[in-house]
């Protein structure tokens, strides 16, 4: 049976000298041994502090949250990975109840869920509101409901985590997280956890604004792959919209003004049967992505005869 000892604690950071400390500590004394702090180059002395706390410190080579969760997890040599945030709002107390299910074999990758205990004053307004459409968004598109996409308390194995394709350097990682178990077939359980403020002194690096932004674009794209009838479609969607319009300014022109405009019928009539040849792109990559899931799926099984035979 798995243990603490077998589980990394992944804390990226990036001026987060206020808290980590306490962050660290807190981890270690609920009884893991195995703490990484990956830095981002902060400039307040996080990285002192994480040391003098008993961390294992890494400075990352790049740039990003995203970025810095896969140079820590290539760095990491536990087989379970329990990745939180440097800056307090997550308790290590929910740590064991992040971990069950991946000790139970139950799941792969485990979200906590922060609006199961939210603690007033822990997330602003517009934050809450983004992260439901966010939430909502996600689960239309990808058939999933993992309640809260965003979290950034996650635990999953490290053989699964290796399975995904990881672009994301800032914070649409959480984003691709979810995407990736979706679309590999990773066995994801959302398990409610405690959402603290962030202490007193400490400020967020999250931009709700242009980090909303490029996490709905990160969401969106990524839909070309697991959802390819929702990402060709839509843009169907819009030009059928566009060349009908174009086409009623036409008609309307024509038989109550008397005057004709061919080139713009010639673009409605573009506009249309582009559309028409976008909804079939779609439903044939789809048809793909299907095919491509069940082969996978068959090696996955044939590969885990294999090592049940080697046992």
């Amino acid at each position: 049976m798995p243990n603490r000892t077998d589980v990394c604690v992944l804390l990226p950071t990036l001026n987060e000298a206020e808290t980590i400390g306490s962050v660290v500590d807190g981890f270690h004394d609920a009884g893991f041994e195995h703490v990484l702090v990956i830095d981002g180059n902060s400039s307040d002395g996080t990285r002192d502090v994480a040391a003098e706390h008993g961390a294992r410190v890494r400075v990352q080579s790049g740039k990003g949250k995203g970025q810095a969760v896969r140079e820590g997890v290539r760095a990491v040599d536990r087989p379970y990975v329990l990745m939180a945030d440097g800056d307090g709002t997550y308790r290590p107390e929910d740590a064991d109840a992040m971990l069950e299910p991946l000790f139970d074999g139950r799941a792969d990758h485990v979200i906590g869920d922060r609006f199961a205990d939210m603690e007033a004053g822990a997330m602003t307004r517009l934050n809450a509101v983004g992260n439901s459409l966010i939430n909502r968004l996600f689960a239309a598109v990808h058939g999933r409901d993992l309640r809260d996409i965003l979290s950034g308390y996650r635990a999953f194995t490290r053989s699964s985590f290796e399975r995904f394709n990881l672009d994301a350097d800032g914070f649409g990682i959480e984003t691709e997280l979810a995407v990736e178990c979706v679309r590999q077939g990773v066995s994801t359980e959302v398990v409610p956890i405690r959402y603290e403020a962030r202490p007193g002194g400490s400020e967020t690096n999250l931009n709700p604004i242009a980090d909303g932004g490029r996490i709905i674009l990160t969401l969106y794209t990524l839909t070309k792959t697991n959802n390819p009838i929702f990402y060709f479609g839509s843009v169907a969607a819009i030009g059928t919209l566009s060349g009908f319009v174009v086409a009623a300014f036409v008609a309307y022109r024509y038989f109550v003004v008397g005057i004709s405009h061919e080139v713009l019928a010639l673009l409605a009539a573009f506009l249309i049967l582009l559309s028409v040849q976008l909804l079939m792109l779609g439903v044939l990559s789809d048809i793909i992505v299907s095919v491509n899931r069940e082969q996978t799926r068959r090696l996955e099984e044939v590969a885990d005869k294999l090592r049940d035979l080697e046992k």
